[in-house]
C-alpha cells in the first residue's frame, strides 16, 4: 500500500509511476436478490476459514523476504499464489497465467529497472460472460532494509488471501459476470504492475465494468471498519452494497474519496485501483485504516486477529456478490 504521507514512511521504496515462467516446484504446491435489499443479521460468531489464515501466514513468513518486486522472495510468493489458483481450479486467461513487465522506478539508491510479474486467473460468468469484474490485490511489499524484513502481513498478504478466498467461493458458486483475478506486482514501486495491466489488458478495457481492489483487509481492530473508497466517484455503486453487514464486529464504512478528504486521508489513487481510475474505469477499494505497524517491520502475521480478519473478508465477499448481481441490470 502506498497511501502513506511522506513523513510517515520509514522506508522510501515507492517508485514514481512511469511509462510503462514457470512457477517453482516448491513444497507447498498442490495439484437474485434486489440490489439494495438489506443484508441478513450478522451472525453471533464468525467462522474463520483455515486456508484464509494459512495464506496470510505463508505469504508473510520471513522466507518470503518482504516480497520485493524482482527479488527472490517475490518470486517465491508468486509461485505460491500460482499454486493456490491452480489448487482452487481457477483457469488461466487466454494470454496466460503470468504477465511479466519491466518499468523504471526510483529507490533511495537512485533509478532502477524493475522486472515484475502479475498473476492472472479467470472464472467465466453465467449471465454476462462478455463483461468482466477485475479483482486485484498486490502481492509485493517493500522487502528488506537495514537487516529488517518487512513482512507486510496486512500490507498486503491479507488482501491476496481475501482474493483467494473469494476465488474459492466463486468456483463453488459461479459469478454472473466473468471475473479476472490479478495478483499485482510493483504496487509499492508506484502501481507499476497495475499500470501495465491497464496498458496491456487481457480483454478490451471497454468490457471491464468494475475493478474491485483489496489492499490491507486484516487489521480492523481499532475502528472495526472496512473502508470502501470510490462511491463518491461512482455513486450508482453505493446502493448495491450499503445494506451489507455488519459481520461479526466489522462494518463497512464509505469515504476517503471526497474533495474534503485531503492528503493521506484521500485514497482515490492510493493503491492499484488508481491505475484503473486513471483510465476511466469504475473502481471500489476495500481496506482498513492506518495502524501502528503500517509500513514497519512489525507488520507481522502474529498481529492479525483471525476473527476480525475473517469478518472483514466476509464483508468483502458479500459486497462482491451484491455488485456482481446488481451491475448491468
Amino acid at each position: 500500500m502506498v497511501r502513506r504521507p511522506a513523513i510517515l514512511s520509514l522506508l522510501l521504496v515507492s517508485a514514481v509511476a512511469v511509462a510503462g515462467c514457470e512457477s517453482l516446484n516448491l513444497p507447498w504446491r498442490t495439484a437474485a436478490e434486489p440490489a439494495a435489499a438489506p443484508a441478513a443479521p450478522a451472525p453471533a460468531s464468525v467462522v474463520v476459514p483455515p486456508q484464509l489464515i494459512e495464506d496470510v501466514r505463508i505469504l508473510s513468513a520471513d522466507d518470503m523476504e518482504g516480497r520485493d518486486t524482482g527479488a527472490p522472495g517475490g518470486e517465491r510468493a508468486r509461485a505460491y499464489i500460482v499454486s493456490r489458483l491452480e489448487a482452487i481450479g481457477v483457469e488461466a486467461p487466454p494470454m496466460g497465467r503470468l504477465q511479466p513487465f519491466q518499468a523504471q522506478g526510483r529507490t533511495r539508491e537512485g533509478p532502477k529497472t524493475f522486472n515484475g510479474t502479475n498473476i492472472l486467473g479467470l472464472i467465466p460468468g453465467t449471465r454476462v460472460p462478455d463483461k468482466y469484474i477485475v479483482v486485484t490485490a498486490h502481492y509485493d511489499h517493500v522487502g528488506i532494509s537495514e537487516g529488517h524484513i518487512y513482512n507486510g502481513a496486512d500490507d498486503n498478504a491479507s488482501g491476496v488471501a481475501t482474493m483467494l478466498e473469494l476465488a474459492t467461493r466463486l468456483k463453488a458458486t459461479p459469478p454472473e459476470h466473468s471475473v479476472i483475478f490479478v495478483a499485482l506486482d510493483g504496487e509499492e514501486r508506484g502501481l507499476i504492475g497495475a499500470r501495465h495491466f491497464v496498458e496491456a489488458p487481457p480483454v478490451p478495457l471497454s468490457s471491464i465494468v468494475l475493478n474491485v481492489n483489496y489492499d490491507m483487509t486484516a487489521r480492523a481492530e481499532t475502528d472495526k471498519r472496512l473502508w470502501v473508497t470510490g462511491t463518491y466517484q461512482h455513486p450508482n455503486l453505493r446502493p448495491l452494497i450499503e445494506g451489507v453487514g455488519p459481520i461479526g464486529d466489522v462494518a463497512l464504512a464509505f469515504g476517503k474519496d471526497t474533495p474534503a478528504d485531503t492528503g493521506a486521508d484521500n485514497w482515490v489513487s492510493a493503491s492499484d485501483h488508481g491505475a484503473f481510475h486513471r483510465v476511466g474505469l469504475p473502481f471500489l477499494y476495500f481496506g482498513v485504516d492506518y495502524h501502528p505497524d503500517y509500513h514497519r517491520p512489525s507488520d507481522d502475521f502474529e498481529k492479525i486477529t483471525p476473527a476480525i480478519f475473517a469478518s472483514a473478508t466476509e464483508l468483502a465477499i458479500s459486497a462482491f456478490r451484491r455488485l456482481d448481481e446488481g451491475l448491468d441490470r
